[in-house]
This record gives structure tokens, C-alpha cells and sequence, in this order.
């Protein structure tokens, strides 16, 4: 039996975030694997290269680090499974070169990923799920809530909600908290310092270069065509938009590409459940965000633009398997009615032969 190889990349300046789960499902599903960490999060990638010999077989599991060319190499390489973890952009990179081997690709790839307040949500409940989920990390995850999409009759207790929700978690000042992190690196905090006049800062929008501090902050008066509403933000800023029904809801998510996650504060089920029918997400949480890769039941992926394939848990495990059926048939009964000539006279006397 050959085993599978797998080749996980963090690529890309938009996922620094080192993730071994993807080969706790390799590995369970008998595999051995080639593990790639992104050059980008240079700390974390030097405990995976030191921690995976240490406690991994190195006959079975592999670390290459690198950049553009180390990747490129591994991509010229034909292996049987590749599984990739980034953006949309370095996505289409590495489908196209897993196509020229034939290979299949698990892709779990970013998004928009839009979060919708109704009128009949609990209001406090939300603003404090909706702030853990996008400024956690300092915003630098994948199922983070990329926007809100709220009533105008709860926008401004939302966004007061939220800008409490940010003083309980992280104090008088973020930038002193231990618990609220920096950005990456400095081509990720131009990037985003500059996306912070595409709104009125509602709270934060305090950013300090050296630091590479961006504080939690929330924007309204939004426009639809400003530059943060272009890609996705992958950051601690949280553009907050009004509209005004369900079905504008549908459309506004149904008009974009389809995300990782899709998100529905609401205390009426028929809303959430009209949103969800008629929309489309690689998942999809009601009444909390970001949270539903934990739930390792739960099969984790994005469709179309954030992605294609399952994983987690048992996902995981299909994921990372080639299913091969194989039929035991007897040679003790072999019936002559299903081999040729066949014509109804023929037929008929064969299976009187076996009747008799």
C-alpha cells in the first residue's frame, strides 16, 4: 500500500497562522505527509520545524520551510493530496499547478464573510460575539467577521454594544492589554492602517507603526464601494453597514463571492432559516460567529472563491482518504442468463435449465 502524501502550505501574506490539524487527519488516515509553514509568521514556523521532529516519525512527517521558490518546488512535485490553507489569489496558484499531476486539493481559502443583525437579535449578546470574533488574534482569522450588515432601528445600540464589548475585553487602552494582540508584519499594517478612512471610526482607529499596533476599531457610514469592502479585511477593523431586509440580506450576499463563513444574529428563526436557504457559505453559524471550527462534528470548508473540499473530525479523516471499493464475487454461481446471445427464446430456456 503506498501512502498518500500530503503537502500543507500556509502560503501567502494573508495566513500567518501555523494550524497542525489538517495533518492529525493526515496522519489518522494512514498518510505521510510534507508539512510547509508560511514564511510569513517566521517565529511559529521555527517551533513547527524544531517541535514535528521531536515528536513526529521523520520517515513519515516533513518540514520545508522557504518562500516562493521552496513552494514552487513542492508544487513541481506530484503528489497525491494537497492541502493549502491561504488566500483566494494563492489558492488559484495552487489548484492550477495540482492540475497539471491530476492531484486533488482541499483548499480552505478567506472571504467577506458577512454578519447580519436583525431587528429581533439579542443586541449585547451579539455586539460581544461579534467583537471576540473579529478582534481576536487581532483580527488575523479566517471566520472572523469581515462586516455587519444590521437593521437601522438597532444599528447605534449595536455599535454602542460593540464599543463596550471592546472596553470589557480589552480595558481603557488595547495597546497595553495582554490580551490583544499586534499585526503581522509591516506590509499588513499599511495595508490595513489605510483601510481605516473608508468610514467614520466609530470606536478605535488609533494605529502605531513601530508597534505594529492597530487598535479594535468599528466603522459606519460605509460606503458599499469604499476600499475595505473590496477584499477581505483580515484584520482588527470592523466595517458596520445598515440594511433594511431579509431580502436584501440575500441579495447582498448572493451578489458576492461566496464566503467562508456566514453569520445571523436573530431571535426570529424564519429570518435566519430564509437566509440560509436561499444563500450560499462554506459554513454558517446563528446567533454566534468564528466559534464553529471547534465543534469538530461539524465539517469545516469553504465553496466556490473560499474554497473547496471538508475536513475536521471524521471530515478530516474522509478528506485525507481515497475510498477503493472492491467486490469478492463466487465462482460457485456463475448463471448463464446474464452472458450472451440474448434473444427472448434464449432466454427463456435458460432459465427454465435452471428452474428444472
Amino acid at each position: 500500500m503506498r501512502a498518500r502524501p500530503e503537502a500543507e502550505s500556509q502560503g501567502g501574506a494573508q495566513r500567518p497562522v501555523h494550524r497542525l490539524g489538517p495533518l492529525v487527519s493526515a496522519i489518522a488516515a494512514g498518510n505521510t505527509a510534507v508539512v510547509k509553514p508560511s514564511e510569513v509568521s517566521e517565529a511559529s514556523a521555527a517551533v513547527v520545524v524544531e517541535m514535528i521532529p521531536k515528536f513526529l516519525d521523520p520517515d513519515a512527517v516533513a518540514v520545508v520551510t522557504g518562500g516562493v521558490p521552496e513552494t514552487t518546488a513542492l508544487l513541481d512535485q506530484h503528489w497525491d493530496l494537497i492541502f493549502f490553507t491561504g488566500s483566494p489569489a494563492i489558492g488559484k496558484i495552487i489548484h492550477q499547478a495540482a492540475a497539471k499531476h491530476l492531484t486533488p486539493t482541499v483548499l480552505e481559502l478567506g472571504g467577506k464573510n458577512p454578519t447580519i443583525v436583525h431587528s429581533s437579535a439579542k443586541i449585547k449578546s451579539a455586539a460581544r460575539r461579534i467583537a471576540f470574533g473579529r478582534f481576536a488574534n487581532s483580527g488575523h482569522i479566517c471566520t472572523a467577521p469581515d462586516h455587519v450588515l444590521v437593521w437601522p432601528d438597532v444599528k447605534d445600540e449595536l455599535v454602542a454594544e460593540l464599543k463596550e464589548a471592546i472596553h470589557d475585553f480589552y480595558g481603557d487602552d488595547p495597546k497595553t492589554s495582554p490580551d490583544y494582540g499586534r499585526v503581522i508584519n509591516r506590509r499588513s499594517f499599511d495595508r490595513l492602517a489605510g483601510l481605516i478612512d473608508s468610514g467614520t471610526v466609530a470606536a478605535g482607529g488609533e494605529t502605531d507603526a513601530e508597534e505594529l499596533y492597530i487598535a479594535p476599531t468599528v466603522l459606519v457610514d460605509v460606503p458599499v464601494d469604499s476600499p475595505i469592502m473590496q477584499d477581505e479585511v483580515f484584520g482588527p477593523i470592523l466595517p458596520v453597514l445598515e440594511v433594511d431586509s431579509v431580502d436584501a440580506v440575500v441579495d447582498w450576499v448572493n451578489e458576492r463571492p461566496d464566503p467562508l463563513g456566514l453569520y445571523v444574529f436573530s431571535e426570529d428563526e424564519s429570518v435566519a432559516e430564509h437566509i440560509l436557504e436561499r444563500t450560499s457559505s462554506g459554513d454558517a453559524c446563528v446567533n454566534d460567529c468564528s466559534v464553529h471550527p471547534l465543534v469538530q462534528q461539524l465539517p469545516f470548508g469553504g465553496v466556490g472563491n473560499s474554497g473547496m473540499g471538508k475536513y475536521h473530525g471524521h471530515w478530516g479523516f474522509e478528506a485525507f482518504t481515497n475510498a477503493r471499493g472492491v467486490l469478492y464475487h463466487s465462482a460457485l454461481i456463475d448463471p448463464g442468463v446474464k452472458y450472451p446471445p440474448y434473444s427472448e427464446h434464449q432466454l427463456e430456456r435458460k432459465v427454465m435449465q435452471k428452474l428444472m
